[in-house]
């Protein structure tokens, strides 16, 4: 492969890890510093590649075009994508806030993996809703008249990384504040913060909305990265498995850990892929296989040797910038 192609394939690898991260770092909100089990991190995914498709693309036409977009085909620029994919996700994280947040973790993890199910069921068998099983496709890319069509990879990655920036700053400086400080109250001991006069319930809906936002911006990245979405692409592999490894091996309840295991295990995720490539013939069907043996062989080193993850949480967060 010449050099043009290793550069556009590690460009193309960077948009996802970048895109990976950002879910991460809702997760991270919710996990690392609440205290919350969510393991519906792709129903958020779902829910927001879909509002921003239908935000962002024009009305369709044809045979196959009476589905609900006829009425949201709203053909607005990419920005209100990205806005209207955190507001619809912020919304429905309330609605299943009321009656998930009073469970325990167990329970909470159950119905949450449970309701995200329900979403990418949803999509995929009411073609009204989204055409259904088809998806949608001819999504637009912001800025996509500046460069060659074939350069565009290195547009949206500076795209991608000044989003996941400003949400990197928007978190650390929520966390450090007395709200921050609140929520890892309530993860350390619900009870304790309780006495010291706090709503517990209403800290937790806090958290559960500012994460399912930010990773309902993720989903919107994804999607218009891809330029189509279907509902086979919301699983609970990838869209809520794979963002937990990559949480738990950089480090929950920091921020830099949570982008630096997004970037680690997306890597070596890509990088299976081109081992498992050198595989006997009669091994090349157990290839996928292979990959998740060896992300789950990681993450289990890291977690005997670094059960803190690669960058381990931080003790004194008072402080933005020392």
């Amino acid at each position: 492969m010449e050099i043009g192609g290793i550069i556009a394939y590690l460009v193309s690898l960077a948009i996802m890890a970048g895109i990976y991260a950002v879910f991460c770092l809702g997760l991270n909100i919710q996990w690392g510093y609440t205290g919350l089990f969510n393991i519906g991190i792709a129903g958020f995914f779902c829910i927001g590649a879909y509002a921003t498709a239908l935000i962002t693309t024009p009305k369709p036409t044809g045979m196959y075009a009476h589905y609900v977009q006829q009425i949201f085909g709203l053909n607005l620029p990419f920005i209100f994508g990205l806005l209207g994919a955190a507001i619809i996700c912020g919304v429905i994280a309330f609605l299943i806030g009321i009656p998930t947040l009073k469970l325990g973790e167990d329970y909470l993890a159950i119905a949450t993996l449970g309701i995200a199910e329900t979403f990418r069921l949803i999509f995929n068998n009411e073609h009204w809703l989204a055409n259904g099983p088809r998806g949608l496709m001819g999504l637009p890319q912001p800025l996509q008249g500046l460069v060659d069509p074939r350069h565009y990879n290195y547009i949206y990655l500076i795209v991608v990384v000044i989003i996941m920036v400003l949400i990197y700053l928007s978190i650390e400086r929520a966390i450090r504040s007395p709200w921050g400080r609140v929520l890892r109250a309530v993860r350390e001991d619900e009870v304790s913060a309780g006495m010291s006069g706090k709503d517990i319930f209403r800290f937790k809906m806090q958290s559960l909305v500012f994460g399912a936002m930010v990773m309902g911006i993720g989903g919107a990245l994804y999607a218009h990265y891809t330029k189509a979405i279907s509902p086979d692409v919301f699983t609970p592999l990838y869209g809520t498995f794979i963002i937990w490894v990559m949480l738990m091996a950089g480090g929950s309840g920091n921020n830099k850990g949570a982008i630096l295991g997004a970037y680690v295990v997306w890597g070596i995720w890509i990088g299976a892929k081109f081992m498992t490539d050198f595989l006997p013939y009669t091994l090349k069907a157990r290839a996928p296989y292979i990959r998740f043996l060896l992300v789950m062989i990681l993450l289990e080193i890291i977690l005997i040797y670094r059960p803190q993850g690669l960058l381990g949480e931080e003790k004194k967060v008072s402080k933005l910038i020392e």
